[in-house]
């Protein structure tokens, strides 16, 4: 019987901020149907936003966060065409280039005059520095709030890495803190964090090594895992054994027929 602590766990993906039908469905092909399932929806990889510099010296191919003044709108004159803002700051020009742009909604998201900080990956297009679909733009009073390095993870069709993060997120909120079960001298000796902080570590990986199955988290996540499932292989066998077993008797019947029917008579060996 599942321990109550447990039971936000098993909810459908449903009742996370922000996940209705449409992306549950999609979660649940990418991950799962249940809340536990995008907790062990690991990151396959990070996006490092940490790369700060002034425009004219951000390189082509760079993933970079760039604090830029808003100056000018240019919609496309035919539909195929993309949607630029200029931007800039006080040592060059960004283009931040949208294709099948809403309008409406790119100018309240860059108003004229203002400051935004801008990430994502910096292309040339001949003299031009463009950042085609920035990842992120916020006011520059939300520079703090930016997370700088961004988890990765696998996706499926349907789903994209924001929600998906978001219900990553929500589901780590609804983790409990679990009192420990592995031997605590067993941990000190390996370095391993709580299963709860070490699930958050694992989803919140700050450069490459953290991703690797060596690491002090994953390792202590695929301990749990391993020792989870040898103990329920344990309490099936003793089960098994309490189970009182069940005689099967013959009466002869069959082994009768199949003598009738062979065109020789048994030896005593094979009578035996």
């Amino acid at each position: 019987m599942r321990p109550e602590i447990l039971n936000p766990l098993f909810a459908p993906v449903t009742v996370l901020p922000g996940v209705g039908a449409r992306i549950g469905k999609a979660i649940e092909r990418c991950a799962g149907p249940l809340v536990v399932d995008l907790l062990w929806h690991l990151p396959s990889g990070v996006i490092d936003r940490r790369f700060a510099p002034k425009v004219a010296e951000a390189p082509a191919g760079a993933i970079a966060t760039l604090t830029v003044r808003v100056d000018s709108h240019l919609p496309p004159p035919t539909p195929r065409l993309p949607y630029k803002v200029q931007c800039s700051d006080e040592t060059g020009t960004l283009a931040l280039v949208y294709f099948h742009a809403r309008e409406r909604y790119l100018r309240e998201l860059l108003p004229s005059g203002e400051v935004r900080v801008v990430s994502g990956r910096v292309e040339r297009f001949g003299e031009e520095i463009q950042m085609v679909h920035p990842d992120h733009v916020a006011p520059h009073e939300e520079l703090a709030s930016l997370q700088t390095v961004e988890p990765i993870y696998a996706l499926t069709a349907g789903v994209t890495l924001k929600p998906l993060s978001r219900a990553i997120r929500a589901a780590l909120e609804r983790a409990p803190e679990l009192p420990e079960w592995a031997d605590p001298a067993y941990l000190e000796r390996q370095g391993w964090p709580p299963w709860r902080r070490a699930l958050a570590t694992a989803h919140e990986p700050q450069d490459e090594a953290e991703l690797r199955p060596e690491s002090a988290a994953r390792l202590r996540l695929a301990y749990d895992e391993l020792l989870a499932n040898q103990l329920a292989l344990a309490l099936v066998r003793a089960r098994m054994r309490r189970s009182p077993g069940r005689a099967l008797e013959g009466d002869g019947r069959l082994r009768r027929q199949v003598r009738e029917a062979l065109p020789f008579s048994f030896t005593e060996s094979q009578t035996r």
